[in-house]
């Protein structure tokens, strides 16, 4: 059959292709096992504006504020803004009478980062601050979370992601994976770029933006519905790097249900389709570009090209599935079982992902036998991204909806019952 032979050329280059993928970001993973940098002491000097964007979390955003108000960090240098936006419970009221300032848009909204865009042109036109952190409602915040960002700041840095922790690790298995996920997130992308001198990805919450690094760009301008990645790939572009300060913690609630995680990752999913298809060209040809930052650019076009890997991956497999029932042997050039079973085998690619959950769990100092359900169920956790992302190319214009935050516990009471 005359199918034959592309349909061998289509397995080759997907399987060469996915091999370079993953040998390129396993050279980064002996970094994992050295300690972080750590951002010098400095007297408080940052006047910050934190801000939270908040949709419908009465339940949960009046402990956040709380968190906020108890930083070890000067009153005076530091206001904590809520940002109400499509609500239809008492948001702005519980986030008023825990010590918030209340800041509405005077625009529809959209997104997190329509909401982000309006308050954050109206601060600076204000002058009052120096830079911007930015929390999701239903984050709990480690009392030192300022005072590391304050450091980072001070040396100059004019973006930095803090650590994203779980309060909910244990909840379900659905939120253990989730944890673990962020754990990996933290440890073999942000930590490790942080050790060669690239940028952190920034991750929804606990980051900080430095107002200096907002005028020189015309404020916040995102337009896809990942902000936080868009916003990095924006710092790549303009020559700069997002510092990790993982002394500054937050801690996250986890979806507890297969629904609500579709529904999550689908959003993460087409928005990173959104910034490759809105900076993807950029990021390879801009002549514009800071000179020197080709490694920078091409560590970010890798991590923007992810989904569409796992999708070529169901091209393989089903190139594959074909060829067998054909009957036509085929195997790669040159056949190798370490390099093709690895990347073709369910039961290996099982085992690669335990290990490698289990690796991070141990790095990142988390109790390993309580995430067994975790570790067990990550590789279906992973593997369910395929669907999603195929969903996120199908439905392009997927709208962002609001996932309902339940988890309503103090930072007090989670530390006890770890």
């Amino acid at each position: 059959m005359f199918a034959i032979p592309w349909l061998k050329a289509g397995i080759f280059l997907i399987s060469t292709i996915s091999v370079l993928y993953l040998v390129y970001f396993a050279l980064y993973l002996p970094q994992a096992l050295r300690p972080a940098r750590a951002w010098a002491k400095q007297a408080p000097r940052c006047r910050f504006a934190v801000l939270v964007a908040a949709r419908n979390e009465q339940a949960v955003i009046g402990h956040l504020v709380e968190t906020l108000q108890q930083q070890d960090y000067p009153k005076e240098l530091y206001d904590v803004i809520v940002i109400p936006n499509n609500c239809t419970d008492d948001t702005a009221g519980v986030a008023q009478r825990a010590g918030a300032l209340i800041m509405e848009c005077a625009h529809p909204v959209r997104t997190k980062g329509d909401a982000l865009k309006q308050i954050i042109d109206r601060l600076m036109a204000q002058n009052r601050y120096d830079a911007i952190c930015v929390f999701d409602a239903d984050n709990l915040v480690d009392p030192g979370f300022l005072s590391a960002m304050n450091d980072a700041w001070c040396a100059g840095v004019p973006a930095g992601q803090g650590y994203r922790d779980s309060k909910n690790p244990q909840d379900t298995t659905i939120s253990a994976c989730y944890s673990i996920y962020y754990w990996m997130v933290n440890r073999l992308f942000s930590h490790t770029r942080a050790r060669v001198g690239l940028s952190a990805v920034v991750n929804g919450s606990g980051f900080m933006v430095s107002m200096d690094w907002l005028r020189r760009h015309d404020g916040w301008n995102t337009v896809t519905l990942t902000e936080d990645i868009e916003f990095t790939t924006q710092c790549i572009l303009s020559g700069e790097r997002v510092a990790w300060v993982p002394n500054a913690k937050t801690y996250d609630e986890q979806p507890l249900t297969f629904a609500q995680s579709w529904r999550q990752r689908c959003r993460w999913s087409v928005g990173l389709f959104q910034c490759l298809r809105v900076y993807g060209p950029r990021l390879i040809t801009d002549k514009n570009c800071a000179h020197g930052q080709l490694h920078a650019r091409l560590d970010q076009i890798l991590f923007l090209f992810a989904p569409l890997l796992q999708v070529l991956y169901i091209f393989s497999f089903l190139f594959s599935g074909v060829l067998c029932v054909l009957q036509v042997h085929f195997s790669l050039a040159p056949y190798s079982d370490m390099l093709y079973q690895p990347l073709m085998s369910a039961a290996i690619s099982f085992v690669g992902t335990v290990v490698l959950a289990v690796g991070v769990i141990i790095l990142e100092r988390k109790p390993l036998l309580a995430m067994g359900k975790g570790v067990l169920g990550y590789w279906l956790f992973i593997m369910s991204w395929i669907p999603i992302n195929i969903y996120a190319l199908y439905k392009p214009n997927l709208e962002w909806k609001a996932i309902p935050h339940t988890r309503s516990v103090r930072l007090e009471q989670m530390s006890k019952s770890k």
